[in-house]
C-alpha cells in the first residue's frame, strides 16, 4: 500500500513538472515571437506598406498591441484592432477592421468583423465567424526595411483629396482647351456637333473603324517612308505630326460631346453673336463636367476599394464612349471642315424666289407710261 501511494506521488510529480516545463515553453515562444518585432522596425515595415496606394487602410504603428490578443464573446471593440507578433483570436464583434502583422487573425464561432481583416505576414482564418469586408494576407520579407528619410506618408483622407484634385486638374485642362478652341476653331467644332446630331451611331461606328486603323495605318506611312530615299528621315517627323493629328481629332471630338451635353442639360439659347458665343461657353463648360463626374466619384470613393473599382469602371466606359463618338464625328466632318447644310436650306435654296431677278409675289408692278403725240388732222 505504502508502495502504490508513493509511485502516485511520483506520477503527480513528474505530471506537474511536465505542465510547468511546457507552459515555460510556450511563454518563451510567445515572448520571443514578440521580441522578434520590436517598436522601429514594426514602424518602418508600415511606412514601407504605405508606399503603395492602396494603404489607407493600414493603422498607426502605435495603434498595434503586441503579442496575442482576444476579443471575448459578447464583446464589442471598435477598430482597427492591431496586434503585432501575434494572434488574434476574435470571439466577439470588431466594428472596424483587424489587422495583424507577423501574426493571424482566427475569427471563431460567434465572432464578426464588420469591416476587413489584413494579415501581414499571416493568414486569416475563419472558424466559424464572419468577415464582412475584404480578407488579405500579405507575405514578404519587412523586417529590414530602410525608408527614406524625409517620405511623406499619405492618410486616407489626403490619398482621396488628391484624387479628386487630379480629377479637377484634368477639369481645368479640359476647359482652357475649350476656350482656344472655341476662339480660333469655332467652325470646325460646330461641324463636329452637327455630325454627331445627325447621327451618334454612326459616329460612333466610325470611332470604333478609326481606333481599329489607327496602327495600321500608322505602319503603312512609315513603310512608304522608308521605301523613298529621303522618306527615312522624315519617319520620326512623321510618326509626331500622326500621333498630334490623332490626338487632335480626339480633342475636338470630345469637346463637341461635351457641348452636346451641356446644351442638352441648359438648353438652346437664341439671340445675338454675344449670346450664342456665351452659351456655347456655358454648355461646353456644363457637359465637361458632366462627363468628369465619374472620375471625381472614383476619387471621393478612394477609401473603398470595390467602390472606387466599380467608379472608375464607370469613368472609364463613360470617357471611351464620348472620345469614340467625338473621334468618329471628326473623322466622318473631316475634321470640322466639311459641313452639311441643314435640309431645310437646301429647300430654300431650291425656290424659284432664288432663281428669278423678280419676286414672284408682292406689289404689282406699276404700268409703264407712254409718251402722248396728237397728229395732224388729214
Amino acid at each position: 500500500m505504502r508502495t502504490l501511494h508513493t509511485r502516485t506521488a511520483t506520477f503527480r510529480v513528474v505530471a506537474v513538472a511536465l505542465l510547468a516545463i511546457v507552459a515555460q515553453a510556450t511563454a518563451l515562444g510567445a515572448q520571443q515571437g514578440a521580441a522578434r518585432i520590436s517598436a522601429d522596425s514594426l514602424t518602418k515595415a508600415l511606412a514601407a506598406l504605405r508606399e503603395s496606394p492602396d494603404s489607407a487602410w493600414i493603422p498607426a504603428a502605435s495603434n498595434f498591441a503586441f503579442g496575442d490578443s482576444t476579443i471575448a464573446a459578447n464583446r464589442r471593440a471598435h477598430g482597427p484592432v492591431a496586434v503585432a507578433g501575434g494572434t488574434l483570436h476574435v470571439r466577439g464583434t470588431i466594428d472596424g477592421d483587424a489587422v495583424s502583422y507577423d501574426g493571424d487573425i482566427v475569427v471563431h464561432q460567434g465572432g464578426e468583423i464588420r469591416g476587413s481583416a489584413y494579415a501581414i505576414l499571416g493568414k486569416v482564418v475563419l472558424d466559424g465567424g464572419v468577415v464582412d469586408g475584404d480578407m488579405r494576407s500579405l507575405t514578404g520579407d519587412l523586417r529590414q526595411v530602410n525608408v527614406p528619410k524625409g517620405r511623406v506618408v499619405r492618410s486616407r483622407s489626403s490619398l482621396t483629396m488628391h484624387a479628386v484634385a487630379l480629377a479637377g486638374g484634368w477639369l481645368a485642362v479640359l476647359v482652357v482647351i475649350g476656350i482656344g478652341v472655341l476662339i480660333f476653331a469655332s467652325p470646325n467644332l460646330d461641324a463636329v456637333s452637327d455630325a454627331l446630331e445627325r447621327g451618334f451611331g454612326k459616329s460612333l461606328l466610325a470611332g470604333i473603324a478609326t481606333q481599329l486603323a489607327l496602327v495600321p495605318a500608322l505602319a503603312l506611312l512609315c513603310v512608304g517612308l522608308v521605301l523613298t530615299i529621303l522618306g527615312a528621315l522624315l519617319v520620326p517627323f512623321a510618326v509626331v505630326a500622326y500621333v498630334l493629328a490623332a490626338a487632335g481629332l480626339v480633342t475636338l471630338g470630345y469637346l463637341a460631346i461635351a457641348r452636346l451635353a451641356g446644351r442638352f442639360v441648359l438648353g438652346a439659347n437664341e439671340g445675338g453673336e454675344g449670346v450664342r458665343r456665351a452659351a456655347a461657353l456655358r454648355s461646353l463648360v456644363y457637359g465637361l463636367l458632366l462627363l468628369m463626374l465619374p472620375w471625381f466619384a472614383a476619387g471621393a470613393l478612394s477609401w473603398s476599394p470595390k467602390l472606387e473599382l466599380l467608379a472608375r469602371m464607370i469613368a472609364v466606359a463613360v470617357t471611351w464612349v464620348a472620345a469614340t463618338a467625338g473621334l468618329g464625328a471628326a473623322v466622318v466632318s473631316r475634321g470640322g471642315v466639311r459641313r452639311a447644310a441643314a435640309p431645310a436650306a437646301q429647300r430654300a435654296m431650291n425656290t424659284s424666289s432664288w432663281a428669278t431677278p423678280t419676286p414672284v409675289s408682292g406689289i404689282t408692278a406699276a404700268r409703264r407710261p407712254t409718251p402722248f403725240t396728237t397728229s395732224a388732222p388729214k
